[in-house]
């Protein structure tokens, strides 16, 4: 059996497709569906049950001889959520005892991070599990602070201050996400990725919408971000969970940054329309905490064993236009 908390959202309900393809063991998903759309995520999975968070643990219990990993990649992933004793309970908190029940009854346990725990950048984007390293890094938001605050307290217990002082799950994995996009984030809202705002405003004939620079090294539209396709980030996942002797913390990006322009005419020419770009001002409040510039260093992920390409952004915002944004039934 094998638990993927947070199931129906964007990378858990990726996940659950290819898992189900891939494997033969029941599919447990973990997550609240809530009154939208986001149960059409998982409306093709063939799952064994729907369990809501605060039934986990007890759920697991339960059926603690039949469960071989959990990959936990449930969390409140809102950049602008203000409420941080709710990202604590379930950001820090969650999955401690995620963690602690996988490590007590031999679970495997893969688990979403974030590019988000490097802030400004500042500090570089080198997945290090060096505790010194950690600490010089500052996440802008309680969201990124949240998985930085784990991702600290994992390594404590495995490599650092802690070690030996806790049990710690046969296989970890700690993947930090960058700037992922692909079919099944509509319920996202305002935290989609930006192809997926755009897309809509294309096809009816509007300009794509882009934030001016405000930093002299930087042309309007010239932010660059670490653009990955959501189906390289589940190859990558799945990867680890053939190779149960992988642990660590390790970047999943592209490796390779690009500009939010460069994402716009991607998008354009998948539409088979020309390019039309507005820039406009960046709000205000935004200014002091925008990131010009993120990057993966993919070099460990690399040194693992993990040899796959990953998809350019040119292909990957034509898959991602002709499979799903284009379609009727644009969910995988």
């Amino acid at each position: 059996m094998i638990i993927v908390t947070g199931g129906a959202g964007f990378i858990g309900s990726n996940l659950a497709a290819e898992l189900e393809h891939r494997t033969d063991e029941d599919i447990v998903i973990c997550d609240r569906l809530g009154t939208g759309d986001k149960w059409r995520n998982i409306s093709k999975r063939n799952v064994r049950d729907i369990i809501k968070p605060e039934n986990l643990l007890d759920y697991m219990e339960q059926h603690s001889d039949d469960i071989s990993v959990v990959f936990h990649m449930g969390a409140i992933a809102s950049s602008t959520e203000t409420n941080a004793d709710l990202i604590v309970d379930d950001n820090f908190i969650f999955s401690r005892l995620l963690w602690r029940w996988c490590a007590d009854h031999d679970v495997r346990f893969i688990y979403a991070s974030s590019g988000t725990t490097y802030g400004d950048g500042a500090q570089g984007f080198n997945d290090s599990e060096n505790l010194e390293d950690l600490a010089k890094l500052r996440p802008m938001n309680p969201y990124a602070w949240s998985k930085h605050l784990f991702d600290k307290r994992v390594v404590s217990v495995t490599s650092g201050v802690h070690k030996g002082k806790e049990s710690v799950p046969p296989q970890w994995v700690g993947l930090k996400f960058f700037n992922v996009y692909g079919p099944n984030e509509y319920h996202k809202g305002d935290q989609m990725s930006v192809l997926c705002k755009l897309y809509p405003q294309v096809v009816a004939g509007a300009s794509a919408r882009l934030f001016k620079s405000h930093n002299p090294e930087y042309e309007d539209g010239g932010q660059l971000r670490d653009f990955i396709w959501v189906g390289d980030c589940i190859d990558a996942i799945l990867w680890f969970y053939e190779h149960g002797d992988k642990t660590g913390l390790y970047n999943l990006g592209s490796g390779q940054a690009r500009s939010f322009k460069d994402l716009a005419q991607a998008t354009f020419n998948a539409a088979g329309l020309e390019p039309k770009i507005t820039y406009i001002e960046m709000p205000q409040e935004l200014r002091g905490k925008y990131q010009y510039f993120t990057e993966a260093n993919v070099e460990k992920l690399r040194a693992a064993g993990y040899t796959k390409d990953f998809m350019s952004l040119e292909d990957g915002v034509k898959k991602y236009v002709s499979e799903y944004l284009s379609q009727t039934d644009s969910y995988r």
